[in-house]
Parts: structure tokens; sequence; C-alpha cells
């Protein structure tokens, strides 16, 4: 009787996973596209540079944006905050905050160099960078000069979600050092409604009735949030 033999199957080979083409890899797209054809995490993915074990650097981007909300907000974190998110630790804390910093210099520093700010919406431009994704009201003064060219942005104070508390002294003293001749007040809305509470407009003529005996005119309060901006010397009709 013949014997009966057992087919056996081959063991399956052991396929390699296909490299990337470049059209996957960020930073080859980011290179070849530019940086606009790249995706918010896989932006912030280059800037960390690298991942962690078992986490892609664009993977731990989706985290961090998750954690924090959106890029406006990551944006705005403070170093110390991004440091306690799992992965990220100082040095890649350092360096998103780095670039997040440098993006809102290149939109300012030009403007501050020698563009007058003459509207609202000129403020709203200037001072915008340095304001969106905030959960907090500050409220800062922008220094300007005899041609009302930018001096100084001026942070005085930050507050909480519905408000942040404003004494005189404090917005008056650097802006005495620094020699401005004006200066315009400033503060976020985070609900993202730029409309003058009663808070804002007695703050207004606070400090414009201060700032006249002074020498220093505050020559509006542009309340500025998502939505847009509303000056309130305009809103008070002057």
């Amino acid at each position: 009787m013949p014997a009966r033999t057992t087919a056996t199957a081959a063991p399956a080979a052991v396929v390699a996973d296909a490299p990337c083409a470049p059209s996957d890899r960020p930073r080859e797209r980011c290179f070849s596209a530019g940086p606009d054809e790249v995706s918010d995490a896989e932006l912030v993915g280059l800037v960390l540079g690298t991942g962690t074990r078992g986490r892609s650097a664009t993977a731990l981007a989706h985290e961090l944006l998750a954690g924090t909300g959106s890029v406006a907000a990551l944006g705005r974190a403070r170093p110390q905050e991004l440091a306690r998110h799992v992965g990220i630790g100082p040095a890649r804390a350092a360096r998103l905050a780095a670039a997040f910093a440098l993006g809102r210099r290149a939109l300012t520093r030009d403007r501050a160099r020698g563009a007058a700010l003459v509207t609202a919406h000129d403020v709203y431009d200037h001072v915008w960078p340095l304001l969106a994704g905030l959960e907090q009201e500050v409220f800062m003064m922008v220094a300007i000069d005899a041609r009302s060219v930018v001096i100084a942005d001026l942070e005085i104070a930050r507050g909480t979600l519905t408000g942040v508390e404003v004494h005189p002294r404090e917005v008056f003293r650097p802006l005495i050092r620094i020699g401005a001749t004006a200066a315009i007040a400033v503060h976020n809305h985070p609900s993202g409604d730029p409309t003058p509470s009663p808070e804002d407009v007695a703050l207004t003529e606070r400090l414009h009735n201060i700032g006249t005996l002074l020498g220093i005119p505050i020559i509006d309060h542009v309340i500025v949030a998502a939505s847009g901006c509303t000056s309130v010397a305009a809103w008070l009709g002057r």
C-alpha cells in the first residue's frame, strides 16, 4: 500500500514594508510642493523632528493638537505646558515654541519697522498674531511715535476667560520709560465677540483721561476677537 504523503504548505514569505513614496513623506512633500501642501499635524511633526518608541513624529503631533485643541492654541502654549505632554520633553517643547515665535515675528516685525497704524483694522492686523488662540484675556499697549508708527508692543496683564484686571500705573509706567508719544490699548475677547463690555468702556474713559493729563494720549482701545475687532473710540462716537 503506497505510503500516504501530506502536503506541507510552504512557509509564508515575510513581506517587508514597502518604502514610502516621496508623496507620502511630509519632509519631501514640503520641500517639493511647499508647506501649504502639508497638513497641520505633518508640519508640527516636521518641527518635532523625530517621534518616540512606537509613535512617529506625525502621530505625536496629532496627539499634541488633540490635547491643545487647535494649531492656534498650540502656538500660544508655553514651553513648560508643552513639555508635560507624553513624548515631548524640554527639547521638543523649546523647538515648537521657537518655531511659533519665529512665525509671529515674521508677521509683525515689518509693520513694526515703519508702517503706521491708522485704523482699528490696522491694529487688528498688527496684534492678532500675538493674541490668536489665547484662552484668557490679555491687555496690551501698542506704543507709537508722532507718525503713528509702532515703537513697542507691551503686554500689561493677563486675566481669565472673561476678564483682566488693569492698573493704570502699570499701563503708563512702560510708556513713559520708552518715550512713547501716544498709545493704543488692545485686549482680546476669547469668546469671539469683540463687542465692548461696560467695564471695557469705563476702562477706556479712565485711561483716556489719565493719558491726557500725562501727555501720552490713548488714541483708541481696540478689542480683538476671532470674528473681528471693535474700536471703542468709534463705539463712543469719538
